[in-house]
């Protein structure tokens, strides 16, 4: 059968079930955790694959080590949903995972409805999304679109294990990398929790995401002179800590001025800081920020990354200290595909699902799925707006909404 339906309804009981099957899946000693690479992590991927083929999808390891499970079409071209399975350390139960157990549902539904695809659906378990212990993320997701490199596959991690021999130990095959892996991408929509308070505070079950943010960050160090704290007078003092601080309000005023300045998402925090000396009687004599910068807008961020050096200068000068400003790195925004969100939101009105547009602080496997097909993404409500902490929670009736939707949008792209 094919052509637009009236698809099954999501099932809550087996998408909880395979929630609480991963989140026992663990480190005991620290729930939630599985750090990619890990025994804990392919303890997980095993269980991940035998889902899989439980439902019906053939399932290989593509050679960036990403598991992917496949529900064949009869035309060519794929269509891709996913998320990654490793986690923070003590991080949450959804943060992740729930982009492929949503996605499990959502072809369950289909299947059960009887639909029969015209393109192939794939399902991706992405390798390494979280900050890995090789000083990487997005392993899997930039793997597949090329963005693995002589550089990147010899950085060392656990026992000086490169990356490149952890991606072959685990089923991968890192002399196929360095070039995109895929041609054949139609579209990709990943399902992930918000980790933010918007949803939640204004009681809107799905978010479609605008774009990615992009993320700078700067080390800022004010060099002053260290000096004993009751025999210094307060008027001669060069206090590099005092400057620190005028700095990291500064950045707070200014992140606060383009936030509300009308050009997309935009955050900056300084949440890095070190004082030396560091003693209760010293006049600190150096201090180190580092500051993180997100922006849906990149020209947003080239200005403020331009005037948080002016804002570091002035600093120093109130307090007689001198600075440095390094940037230690820099990645663009990514837009959501407008069509995908407009199928997206289409979709959600059929269902009678309220949305709301909403950009991710975040970054996420979609971001480097873009560089091959147009992508987006789903976000469902976060607790609290709490996430990377095992305090994270979602509802299940919140995932069922997003699994119905994903299910439906699916339908949507496979007969556009």
């Amino acid at each position: 059968m094919s052509g637009r339906i009236n698809l099954a309804a999501v099932e809550a009981a087996p998408l909880q079930a395979d929630f609480d099957n991963l989140a026992a899946i663990t480190e005991p000693d620290r729930p939630w955790t599985r750090r990619s690479f890990t025994p804990t992590f392919l303890k997980g991927r095993d269980y991940l694959k035998a889902r899989f083929e439980e439902e019906g999808l053939s399932v290989r390891l593509d050679p960036a080590g990403n598991l992917i499970g496949r529900l064949e079409g009869s035309e060519p071209g794929v269509i891709m949903t996913g998320s990654h399975s490793d986690t923070v350390p003590s991080g949450g139960r959804f943060d992740g995972i729930a982009g492929i157990v949503c996605g499990l549902a959502a072809i369950r539904a289909l299947k059960t409805s009887g639909y029969k695809p015209r393109h192939t659906i794939e399902l991706v378990d992405f390798l390494a999304e979280e900050p890995s212990e090789w000083g990487l993320s997005c392993v899997g997701s930039r793997g597949m679109a090329g963005a693995l490199g002589p550089t990147e596959l010899a950085l060392p991690g656990p026992d000086q294990e490169r990356l490149d021999a952890a991606i072959d130990r685990i089923g991968g095959d890192t002399s196929a990398l360095g070039r995109p892996l895929r041609d054949d991408i139609r579209a990709f929509v990943e399902i992930h929790i918000e980790q933010g308070p918007v949803l939640e505070a204004e009681d809107v079950p799905i978010g479609i995401v605008t774009g990615i943010a992009g993320i700078g960050r700067l080390k800022v160090r004010f060099q002053g002179i260290a000096a004993h704290a009751g025999t210094a007078p307060m008027p001669m003092r060069q206090d590099a800590g005092l400057s620190a601080a005028r700095f990291m309000l500064a950045i707070r005023d200014g992140a606060q001025t383009l936030a509300n300045a009308g050009r997309g998402h935009f955050t900056a925090t300084t949440g890095v800081v070190h004082v030396e000396p560091n003693g209760a009687n010293v006049v600190p004599g150096s201090a180190e920020v580092i500051v993180d910068i997100r922006a849906e807008d990149d020209g947003a961020m080239d200005t403020f990354m331009a005037d948080a050096e002016d804002m570091a200068r002035a600093a120093a000068d109130a307090e007689g200290c001198t600075v440095s400003v390094t940037q230690l790195s820099r990645t663009f925004a990514v837009p959501c595909d407008p069509r995908l969100q407009a199928t997206i939101a289409d979709a959600a009105d059929h269902l009678g699902l309220t949305s709301r547009p909403l950009a991710s602080g975040a970054g996420h496997d979609a971001a480097f799925v873009a560089r091959l097909a147009p992508a987006a993404m789903i976000f469902v409500p976060s607790k609290d707006g709490r996430s990377h902490c095992p305090e994270e929670w979602t509802d299940t009736a919140d995932f069922v909404s997003a699994a119905n939707l994903l299910a439906e949008t699916l339908m949507r792209l496979d007969q556009s």
